[in-house]
C-alpha cells in the first residue's frame, strides 16, 4: 500500500488533505507539490509522509507533480507555522502559503539565486551612441553604458529601472545573466563611539548570542538604538551567523538598508512587498541556502528560513503594521519571539515608546530590559510646549503661537515638521445653507474632500465622486470645507510662507515606488523648508535641520471608544515629537490642543513615555483589560444586518458555558456599515489564555457549520489590535 501524504493547501479551511505520492519522485515533509483540488489544480506542501486516512486509498487522488526535490521549507519553519495556524486560528494551508513568497507559490521551477546582471547588446551599445530613446530608458543605457550592473546596484542609482529594463530587453538593447553571489569584503569599520548605555546593550545581547532570550530596548528617539543593532549583526556575523530585522513599514527599509551596507560591507537582502516577486524569491532562497547573512524586511520577512540563525531584531515593535489585518492575522512580533525560541537566539525588541504588552512582559520577568535614556551628540531633549487653542484665531486650523513658531524656526534657516495624521483636503463638505454634507452612500461615514484631484473620496471604502459645483439638495453654491488635512496645510503654508518650500508627505505623495525616498531627498540639510505629514514622518527618519515638531491634531484621539487610543497618542506623540533636534541643533515641539488639562497630556509631557504607560498599564490592571486579559473578536458581515444577526446569535448560542469566559455582544462594529455591507461582533475576554484557547478551535468548526454562516463573511481575530 503507497505512503499517504498529508498536504496544507492554500485555502480558507481549517484542514489539510490527503493525497496519494506521485508517479516520480520522493516527497519529503516541507517541499511543494502540485495537486488536483476541486476542477483546478494548487500548488501545496507536504507535511506529514506515511499519514493515516480516514479513507480508502482509492478514494484518495495522486499527487501529480513532485516541485522540489529537498524541503523547501525546514523543519523549524514546519513546527513554528504549525504552532502558528493552531494559535491564530488560520486555515493551515494560508499559514504555509504566507511563509513563501508569491513566485514561490506557483508551479515553476526555483529561480536562479546567483546575482542577477544586466548589460548592453551591440544594438544597446548604438542606441545610447544615437541618443534615440528617452526618460528613463534613455538614463538606463547610460547608466550600463561602462559595463553591466548588478540588479541591487541598479535600484540603488536609479528606482523603477525595470519597467525601462523590460522596455529595453524586448527590444534587443539589453540582456540579463546570473553571476554566482560576490562575497565583498569587509570595509575598515566606520563605527562611532557608543556611549556607556549602549555598550551595556550590546554586551548584554552579545552574551546571550547562542541561546534564546528576549531583551526589550527601551531607548527614547533618537537614543541610537540603530547603532545598538549594527554593533550586535557585526558579532553574529563574526560569528558566520544570519541577522534577521524587521522594520514595520517600507518608508524605513531603503535607508536602513543603506546604512546596513555602508556598515557590514555585506550585501543586504531585502524582503517588502515593493519588491518584484523575482527579487523577493531570490532574496528568500538566498537565506533559505545560508548565503544572505543579513535579511532586512516586513512583517512577512518573520517567515525567512534562517538555516544559520545568530540574531532575530524587531525594530519600533509597539508598531501596529506588525499584526496582519486578512486572512491568516498572525502578530509577526509575537512571531518573531517563538522563532527564536525554536531557533535557540536572542531576540531584541526595540522601541522609543514599547508596546504595554512588552512592559507586562518586562515587569513579569519574562523579558530583560535595556535601556537608552540619552540621545548620543544631541544637545538636549527637545522643549515641549502645550497651546490652548481654545478662544483663539485659528489659520486653517493653525494657532498664532504656532505659525509664529514655524516663522521663528525657517527664519533661523531651519526645519520644521507640522504633523496631522488626515490626509485630503478637509474630512467634510457641507453645504452653509441647508446643511446637506457630502457623505459616502456605502458606509454612512462623511465623505473627505482631496481638493487637488476634485474629488469627494472615502477614506474607508475608496468609494469616489466629483465634487459637486452646487449643493445636490438646495442647490445653493455657497460649499464649505469643514476641518483640515494635509492637504489644506500645505495650502495655506505655501500661501503664509512663499519662499520657503513646502513638503507635503502622505499617502498621495507617495503612491509611486521610491517616491518617498525622493521627497525627503529633496530636503537640503542647510536650507529651511516645511514638512507637512501624517505618521509616515512618526518613525525612524533623520533629518538634522529638523528643529520644529508641531503637531496640529491630537484631540480625536482623547475621546475614541477603543481602550487602545490612550496608548497609541502617546506613541504617536513621543515618535513624531522624536522628529525634532536629533542633531547639534536643540529641538521644539509645540502641540497644541482645545484639551490642555487632560492627564494623559499632562503626564507624557511632564514625565514623558515611560510615566504616561504605567499610568496605563495600571488602568488595564485596575479593569482586567489586556495585557492583564486576553481577547478574541468574532466579526461577521453582510449586505442585510438581519444576517449579522442572526448568525452572531447564533454563534453566541454556540459558546461552551463556562463562568471565566466574559462576552461582549452581540453588537453593530463601531463603523456598523462599511462598503455598503452591515458589519457586528461578538468580544470574547477571560483572565487565563489557556481558558480562551481551550474552546477556540471547537467553537471555530461549530461556526463553520452553522447554515448562517453561508450568509456572512466571518473571521475569528486572537489578539486583535483594534475592535474595528
Amino acid at each position: 500500500m503507497p505512503a499517504v501524504l498529508r498536504v496544507a493547501l492554500p485555502v480558507p479551511l481549517p484542514t489539510l488533505f490527503d493525497y496519494l505520492p506521485p508517479a516520480a519522485g520522493q516527497a519529503c515533509v516541507g517541499s511543494r507539490v502540485l495537486v488536483p483540488f476541486g476542477r483546478g489544480r494548487l500548488v501545496g506542501v507536504v507535511v506529514a509522509i506515511d499519514a493515516e486516512t480516514a479513507v480508502g486509498n482509492s478514494r484518495l487522488k495522486q499527487v501529480l507533480r513532485l516541485l522540489d526535490d529537498d524541503a523547501l521549507l525546514d523543519p523549524e519553519l514546519m513546527q513554528t507555522l504549525a504552532w502558528a495556524a493552531d494559535y491564530w486560528l488560520g486555515a493551515p494551508g494560508e499559514a504555509y502559503a504566507n511563509a513563501l513568497p508569491l513566485a514561490l507559490r506557483e508551479a515553476k521551477p526555483l529561480p536562479p539565486i546567483g546575482d542577477e546582471y544586466w548589460s548592453l547588446t551591440g544594438a544597446g551599445h548604438s542606441a545610447h551612441d544615437a541618443g534615440s530613446r528617452r526618460g528613463g530608458s534613455k538614463a538606463l543605457l547610460a547608466l550600463l553604458a561602462a559595463g553591466a550592473l548588478s540588479a541591487q546596484e541598479l535600484s540603488e542609482r536609479q528606482p523603477g529601472w525595470r519597467d525601462a529594463a523590460r522596455r529595453l530587453a524586448a527590444a534587443g538593447l539589453l540582456e540579463r545573466s546570473e553571476r554566482p553571489p560576490l562575497d565583498r569584503p569587509p570595509p575598515p569599520s566606520l563605527a562611532p563611539q557608543l556611549s556607556d548605555e549602549q555598550q551595556q546593550a550590546v554586551a548584554a545581547v552579545g552574551a546571550s548570542l547562542g541561546q534564546y532570550q528576549p531583551f526589550l530596548l527601551d531607548g527614547v528617539t533618537g537614543s541610537g538604538k540603530t547603532e545598538v543593532y549594527l554593533a550586535l549583526i557585526e558579532q553574529v556575523l563574526a560569528q558566520g551567523k544570519q541577522a534577521l530585522l524587521l522594520v514595520p513599514e517600507i518608508g524605513l527599509a531603503p535607508q536602513t538598508v543603506r546604512r546596513l551596507r555602508e556598515r557590514l560591507g555585506v550585501i543586504v537582502e531585502v524582503l517588502h512587498s515593493n519588491l518584484s516577486e523575482g527579487d523577493r524569491a531570490r532574496a528568500w532562497l538566498r537565506a533559505r541556502a545560508g548565503s544572505a547573512r543579513v535579511i532586512l524586511g516586513t512583517r512577512s520577512a518573520v517567515f525567512t528560513p534562517l538555516p544559520q540563525a545568530g540574531l532575530i531584531i524587531v525594530d519600533e515593535e509597539h508598531d501596529s503594521a506588525y499584526k496582519q489585518q486578512e486572512g491568516f492575522r498572525y502578530h509577526a512580533r509575537d512571531l518573531a519571539l517563538v522563532r527564536a525560541r525554536a531557533l535557540g537566539v536572542p531576540v531584541l525588541l526595540g522601541s522609543g515608546t514599547p508596546s504595554l504588552e512588552s512592559l507586562a512582559n518586562a515587569e513579569a520577568g519574562r523579558y530583560r530590559t535595556l535601556h537608552l535614556r540619552a540621545r548620543p551628540g544631541a544637545v538636549r531633549p527637545p522643549q515641549v510646549q502645550i497651546i490652548d487653542m481654545r478662544a483663539q484665531r485659528l489659520e486653517h486650523g493653525m494657532s498664532p503661537a504656532l505659525l509664529g513658531a514655524v516663522a521663528d524656526t525657517v527664519a533661523r534657516g531651519e526645519q520644521a515638521l507640522v504633523f496631522r495624521n488626515r490626509r485630503g483636503y478637509a474630512p467634510v463638505l457641507l453645504c452653509h445653507a441647508c446643511g446637506w454634507h457630502a457623505g459616502c452612500p456605502r458606509c454612512d461615514r462623511p465623505l473627505t474632500l482631496h481638493a487637488g484631484r476634485r474629488q469627494l473620496i472615502c477614506h474607508h471604502c475608496d468609494y469616489r465622486q466629483r465634487l459637486p459645483a452646487a449643493c445636490p439638495t438646495c442647490g445653493a453654491g455657497e460649499l464649505k470645507p469643514q476641518g483640515q488635512g494635509t492637504e489644506r496645510l500645505e495650502e495655506a503654508l505655501v500661501a503664509q510662507f512663499p519662499q520657503v518650500p513646502v513638503l507635503r508627505v502622505d499617502r498621495e505623495t507617495t503612491r509611486r515606488r521610491d517616491a518617498f525616498e525622493q521627497l525627503l531627498a529633496t530636503l537640503k540639510d542647510d536650507q529651511p523648508a516645511i514638512l507637512v505629514g501624517t505618521q509616515m514622518l512618526a518613525k525612524g527618519h533623520d533629518l538634522p535641520n529638523l528643529t520644529l515638531v508641531a503637531i496640529v491634531g491630537v484631540d480625536e484621539g482623547l475621546h475614541s471608544v477603543d481602550f487602545r487610543a490612550g496608548e497609541r497618542l502617546a506613541q504617536l506623540v513621543v515618535q513624531v515629537a522624536g522628529r525634532a533636534g536629533r542633531a547639534r541643533k536643540p529641538g521644539r515641539v509645540v502641540l497644541q490642543t482645545h484639551q490642555p488639562e487632560h492627564p494623559l497630556l499632562r503626564s507624557l509631557l511632564a514625565h514623558g513615555y515611560a510615566a504616561a504607560a504605567r499610568e496605563l498599564l495600571a488602568e488595564r490592571r485596575l479593569i482586567q483589560l489586556p495585557p492583564y486579559s486576553h481577547q478574541v473578536l468574532l466579526r461577521a458581515e453582510a449586505p442585510q444586518r438581519e444576517q449579522v444577526d442572526a448568525f452572531l446569535a447564533a454563534a453566541h448560542a454556540a459558546l461552551p458555558i463556562n463562568d471565566q469566559l466574559q462576552i461582549a455582544g452581540p453588537m453593530p462594529a463601531p463603523m456598523p456599515l462599511r462598503a455598503g455591507r452591515h458589519r457586528g461582533q461578538l468580544l470574547l475576554e477571560a483572565a487565563s489564555r489557556r481558558t480562551l484557547h481551550g474552546m477556540l478551535r471547537s467553537w471555530q468548526l461549530a461556526l463553520i457549520a452553522l447554515p448562517s454562516a453561508r450568509k456572512v463573511r466571518w473571521s475569528l481575530d486572537v489578539d486583535p489590535i483594534d475592535l474595528y
